[in-house]
């Protein structure tokens, strides 16, 4: 399970309609607990460097993970996982984004029809990186 502050996912979904129609995507930051699960207290947007195909392709470079990675540490969180949207296309991860995705992370996709925002759905890519496994998305209200 994935617990997400409803004000950052409601920025990233307003983040995926000022791009439309092209993808784009960031960093999910917080902390695991083993018990409760994971629990997002901050999304980071991160320019979209994908130089072609942006509107079905994102592209997060190394250089801009180590900068959400250092920024998560100072800030006592861990990087748990990235954000995308997918334009005009379900919130189902694709054989593209399998290709490029890691086992731990978790991986937000927000759906956009036209312009409007859809619901968005986790993942986590299974170890033999074949299959995502769809994981609860539990939007929380801060306190």
């Amino acid at each position: 399970m994935v617990k997400i502050d409803g004000s950052e996912l409601r920025a990233i979904l307003s983040e995926a309609q000022v791009s439309y129609p092209e993808e784009c995507c960031g960093a999910l930051l917080g902390r695991v607990d083993g018990v409760a699960g994971r629990k997002v207290v901050r999304a980071v947007p991160i320019f979209n460097s994908r130089p072609d195909e942006r509107r079905r392709r994102y592209l997060i470079g190394p250089d801009h993970v180590r900068v959400v990675e250092d920024a998560a540490a100072r800030g006592g969180l861990d990087v748990l996982g990235f954000y995308h949207s997918h334009p005009d296309h379900p919130a189902i991860p694709s054989a593209f984004d399998r290709d490029h995705a890691w086992p731990w992370y978790t991986y937000v996709i927000g759906p956009l029809e036209g312009a409007e925002a859809g619901a968005p759905r986790a993942w986590q890519l299974k170890q033999d990186r074949h299959h995502f496994d769809e994981v609860r998305l539990l939007p929380k209200e801060p306190p």
